[in-house]
């Protein structure tokens, strides 16, 4: 069981990477183990095509249902999530987050388009039925900036809000977990004994 991270930015190195590269050192801090997959790893031909049987797809796909979570990282763009991200959640099965906790992430150049996360990508995560979608984190450009160097800089305010973004998917994915651990394995009907 692990928290897979789907990185949505058809560019690298990303803001929104940078984002989610700040929550997978966090909980690789608390040892919580965590996998990325970059979707521009995917086999573009397979994505714009909506090739389901592709080896490649097949592989992301089997990953996306062993984890029991999910950091969705992307940009805004034109208001809405990425294009990537969109084709590569369109090849997962209607229920392809079945049980899932998942943490949406996002950058847009304003804040203007903070409500992307809400009224965009939410209501797609709902409809694949995670058990839990969290408050997802917004940030600007001005909010994570670039030094001389090109290495991406969160400001404080972001930092303090991945922290509790954190502190929330490590609550509820070790609580998942811990449900998992307790169900019972059903007792088929003519299995069942009864005394008197």
């Amino acid at each position: 069981m692990s928290i897979l991270f789907l990185q949505g930015s058809p560019v690298e190195p990303s803001r929104s990477a940078a984002l989610s590269g700040f929550v997978a050192a966090e909980l690789e801090r608390r040892g919580v183990e965590n996998t990325r997959l970059k979707l521009t790893d995917l086999p573009a031909h397979a994505l714009l095509h909506a090739r389901f049987g592709d080896p490649q797809i097949r592989a992301a796909s089997e990953r996306v249902a062993a984890a029991s979570a999910l950091v969705i990282a992307t940009p805004v763009y034109k208001a809405a999530y990425s294009g990537l991200l969109k084709s590569f959640l369109d090849l997962l099965p209607q229920n392809g987050l079945d049980g899932k906790v998942v943490l949406p992430l996002a950058t847009a150049g304003s804040p203007h388009h903070a409500l992307a996360l809400d009224y965009a990508l939410r209501p797609v995560l709902q409809s694949m039925s995670p058990a839990l979608v969290l408050p997802g984190v917004h940030a600007t450009d001005s909010t994570v900036t670039k030094d001389e160097h090109g290495n991406y800089l969160l400001s404080d305010d972001i930092i303090d809000r991945l922290l509790q973004a954190t502190d929330r998917l490590v609550y509820e994915y070790r609580a998942l977990l811990n449900r998992r651990a307790q169900q019972v394995e059903p007792v088929p009907f003519d299995q069942v004994r009864c005394s008197v």
